[in-house]
């Protein structure tokens, strides 16, 4: 290791520095063609003006942007809170910009002139996840937050609707059940209700009904236990069924058909944060705090590929058609081809990685990402990170 004359680096432990320095030298890698960002990065979700080719960010900094994956443009940004953002939600009808808060509020804004519009108060702690809805031709977000509560909001007016109840500790992702509300048929019919899924870090999935009126939680259907701990995300795939990300290290698949009970677990490792679906190539991709972002595949739950690149933990992942786009604490946006044609070749770069690896021939940052080194956190970094996160674990 090289020596220091930094003062700083006198009050550090060896295995910090070490850390550090790691960090730094993997830091250089390219892989993902990376969008960097003066900031972390904690959510992220496709802009839906650009399926093919954008994605809104979430920062601590207290900013969301917009990111143009292939150009790199970076410079649309909308700026208000001074605390972190946690999590996006766009309007239904693709004019509004939400973004839930560290200060307990959700922010919104005009999602073409980046104006600011309404702020949503009523949670008292911070705001982890939000989703928006139209019922009965009302525009409605629904959000969890830290303080355990969901509660609906009329989007136009910002008066609360309901606050449900139900959780024990913070509510970490909410997701709507596509088999009731399907965006074609909320146009043409106007659904007045939802079914709404929650996940905690009580580890418990929650359903509830929500309409203009009325919520409440699904008195027939107890809580879904199938983790053992956290559940940082839900995804629901093409055929209905429900896709976890938990800090037990696990994703499973809970089939509608089963009554959403497991009929398929990956076993990522260490915390999964992020769980996206690429209903083309049938893949399912995970990504959390060991900084890789692994591609199984769905039909048998083997692991098909590991695109090395983030330096720290992945926070979230967006799909943009057959492009897989992964953020993380590192403030970089980094996109990972999931074609068949692109596979092979992340493969055989891969391959010639290890055999460089295995001659020395490789530089000090591919050898770190042909050995596929993960993080090692430190007690200080991993108190920054709950600082920063707020782990609910």
């Amino acid at each position: 290791m090289r020596s220091s004359t930094d003062p700083d680096h006198f009050f550090q432990t060896t295995h910090s520095l070490a850390e550090s320095e790691r960090k730094s030298l993997k830091s250089e890698n390219k892989n993902g063609n990376p969008v960097r960002i003066p900031s972390k990065i904690l959510s992220t979700i496709a802009d839906p003006g650009s399926p093919y080719g954008a994605v809104f960010v979430a920062e601590s900094a207290g900013n969301v942007r917009r990111i143009a994956v292939d150009t790199g443009e970076k410079d649309v940004i909308y700026k208000g809170p001074t605390a972190p953002v946690t999590s996006i939600a766009i309007s239904s009808d693709g004019k509004r910009l939400l973004a839930g808060c560290w200060d307990k509020t959700i922010w919104s804004w005009s999602l073409s002139d980046r104006h600011p519009l309404l702020r949503y108060r009523g949670h008292t702690d911070f705001v982890k996840c939000l989703i928006t809805l139209k019922l009965a031709a009302t525009d409605v977000i629904v959000s969890g937050a830290a303080d355990a509560s969901i509660i609906v909001w009329n989007m136009d007016s910002g008066e609360c609707l309901h606050v449900l109840k139900g959780h024990t500790r913070g509510v970490l992702d909410i997701a709507v059940d596509p088999s009731i509300y399907e965006p074609d048929n909320v146009v043409k019919d106007g659904i007045k209700e939802a079914i709404v899924f929650s996940a905690g870090s009580d580890r418990e999935i929650r359903r509830w009904r929500i309409s203009l009126e009325s919520a409440e939680q699904l008195e027939s259907e107890k809580p879904i236990l199938v983790h053992e701990t956290s559940v940082y995300a839900l995804s629901f795939d093409a055929d209905g069924d429900l896709w976890t990300a938990s800090a037990d290290g696990n994703t499973k698949c809970l089939s509608r058909s089963q009554g959403f009970q497991p009929d398929t677990t990956i076993a990522h490792g260490d915390y999964v944060r992020a769980v996206a679906l690429d209903e083309v190539g049938g893949y399912v991709v995970t990504a959390g705090r060991s900084e890789d972002v692994k591609v199984w595949d769905r039909g048998s739950g083997e692991l098909v590929h590991v695109f090395d690149g983030h330096y720290e933990e992945v926070t979230g992942l967006a799909m943009l058609d057959q492009r897989c786009i992964s953020v993380g604490i590192d403030g970089t946006v980094r996109v990972w081809g999931l074609k068949p044609e692109e596979l092979r070749a992340a493969r055989r770069k891969k391959e010639e990685d290890q055999r460089a690896l295995a001659a020395g021939e490789l530089t000090t940052e591919t050898q770190l990402l042909a050995e596929g080194k993960a993080s090692g956190l430190t007690e200080e970094e991993e108190r920054e990170l709950e600082e920063l996160m707020q782990d609910d674990d």
